[in-house]
């Protein structure tokens, strides 16, 4: 077996093939044995016909074969595209429907979620178990595997990798953020050196890994040669554990997460080493003050925070030194990243001034299929996720707001329009808006503010079901308010800044 010129994984498994890579349960895979098994996918896929260029799509809790497809789609030159297992069958096919997945590979808690999704899928697919008794039609992970080659592919895929990551849309209709020629060499490297990466440290994986920076992270120390350890899903206690078992030195974590490791109990928590730890890295949702407070206190002074989004990477850093003397801030621009706060004619404000924030660099994403969305998105070859920012005289940003009515609970973006067509076609509902108030463990939860038809009637538990049959689970609504009228103007336009406004009325915050 030849070493594949230019890939990092290749070199790990020549320089140092007898280190562990990685870490999942009772399992582990050393560099060489991640290199050899992730030729032997590339090949397997190869095989069944997916060709450079070409998206396959994977679906499961983290582990092992997750970091194997990764590989072997960038040796194959392949698109992979993350599911989140959140998704209901119905979203399930959309997304596999609008990537064009040629391959879905699936985990084995979620084939009956799969199988059920087949149905709607347009189009001849090939459908993978990773674990698991396969339905009819459907192949096994390790029989594929077992009948492949370890030889290399013949130079066709790169570095870093194409990747396209599903995130929601203002219609309600998620958008693939895709990005053919995978993140900037030179942005990867800048990351590394801000965060101070390196080949000894040893990472944790807690989130889910079909969140783009949870991904970004795990496949970032995977190519630095560090050892990657692999939580199936996040347990606060579990996550602690594996810090004190493995030596942990790095981890990202929305600030849920950080928040229920420190709110497990005292005499737990206390028992577990923590001196490794030397950065946990937070992102994806507002982080409050006081819980910022009780991470420096519980594991130091090693918390760094960044703003970013999927399609345009990450753009601000705030350092721990900077976590408690800045309260509310992001954190100042990543170098080379042009960042602009520009009114609703396009003019730049003044420092203390909110607008909308708008990034340029040479990786952002576009919207798969989506050039209207992408030109929507973009002013001037700036980029806008539709979130408003003010910036002090030290040029540090702050988020203060959302031009769009995105719901980000617990790091997870959920957009209302998706929630409000669901609600609307219940017989009892006449009018709708779902919002999104303060939840102290999840930054917001889901509301929804109804009116009913005249004559009918629904309760809250009834409305909440209804959305859980035909939605993942966390964008059902926590609760439920019923209204005689919802605010609309003289045009019939609704009015959601006033129905939100007073759920956030003293909350000390906007967002």
């Amino acid at each position: 077996m030849t070493s594949q010129t230019g890939d990092l994984l290749a070199m790990h498994a020549e320089v140092r093939g007898d280190k562990i890579a990685l870490i999942h349960e009772d399992r582990e895979l050393t560099f060489e044995q991640l290199h050899r098994r992730a030729n032997r996918v590339a090949n397997a896929l190869r095989k069944l016909g997916l060709e450079p260029g070409d998206r396959f799509a994977g679906l499961a809790y983290n582990g092992i074969p997750g970091s194997e497809l990764s590989h072997a789609a960038r040796r194959a030159g392949a698109v992979g595209v993350p599911i989140s297992f959140r998704l209901k069958a119905a979203e399930v096919a959309y997304v596999i429907n609008d990537c064009e997945a040629k391959v879905i590979t699936v985990g084995e808690e979620f084939i009956p979620i799969v199988d059920e999704a087949r149905r709607q899928v347009v189009g001849e697919r090939i459908y993978i178990a990773t674990a698991g008794n396969p339905p009819p039609g459907w192949l096994a992970y390790e029989d594929l595997l077992a009948d492949a080659s370890e030889e290399d592919l013949p130079g066709e895929g790169n570095a870093v990798g194409a990747s396209m990551i599903y995130t929601s849309g203002t219609t309600g209709k998620p958008k693939g953020a895709y990005r053919p020629n995978g993140v900037n060499l030179e942005n990867i490297l800048q990351v590394v050196a801000i965060f101070g990466l390196g080949e000894s440290d040893v990472h944790l994986v807690a989130g889910p890994g079909y969140h783009s920076a949870v991904g970004f992270f795990s496949f970032l120390h995977q190519i630095l040669g560090s050892t990657v350890v692999l939580e199936t899903r996040f347990d606060a206690l579990e996550a602690l554990a594996l810090i004190d078992r493995h030596r942990v030195t790095t981890t990202f974590m929305a600030p849920t997460l950080i928040a229920r490791m420190l709110n497990t109990p005292e005499e737990s928590r206390e028992t577990i080493d923590r001196s490794s730890m030397r950065a946990i890295i937070a992102g994806a949702a507002p982080f409050p003050f006081a819980l910022k407070q009780r991470c420096q206190e519980y594991f130091g002074p090693v918390l760094w925070e960044f703003y970013g989004a999927t399609e345009t990477g990450i753009n601000t850093i705030l350092r721990p030194e900077d976590q408690l003397r800045k309260p509310g801030s992001c954190g100042t621009p990543v170098p080379g990243q042009e960042i602009k706060l520009l009114d609703e004619e396009g003019v730049e404000v003044p420092v203390g001034m909110p607008g909308e924030l708008y990034v340029k660099h040479d990786w952002l994403a576009e919207y798969y299929k989506r050039e209207d969305a992408t030109q929507r998105s973009l002013r001037d070859g700036y980029f806008s996720v539709g979130d408003i920012a003010y910036r002090d005289e030290q040029n540090f940003y702050y988020i203060c707001d959302r031009k769009i009515d995105m719901i980000i609970s617990g790091g997870v973006n959920i957009y209302p329009a998706e929630i409000e067509a669901v609600l609307i076609a219940h017989p009892s509902v006449e009018d709708v808006t779902v919002i999104g108030v303060p939840n102290e463990e999840f930054g917001e939860e889901v509301k929804a503010v109804v009116k009913l038809r005249e004559g009918r009637t629904a309760t809250e538990a009834e409305l909440v079901e209804f959305c859980g049959a035909q939605l993942a689970g966390y964008k059902r609504p926590r609760t439920v308010d019923f209204v005689a009228e919802l605010p609309r103007s003289t045009d019939g336009k609704l009015l959601k800044r006033q129905v939100r406004d007073k759920y956030w009325a003293g909350s000390g915050r906007n967002i």
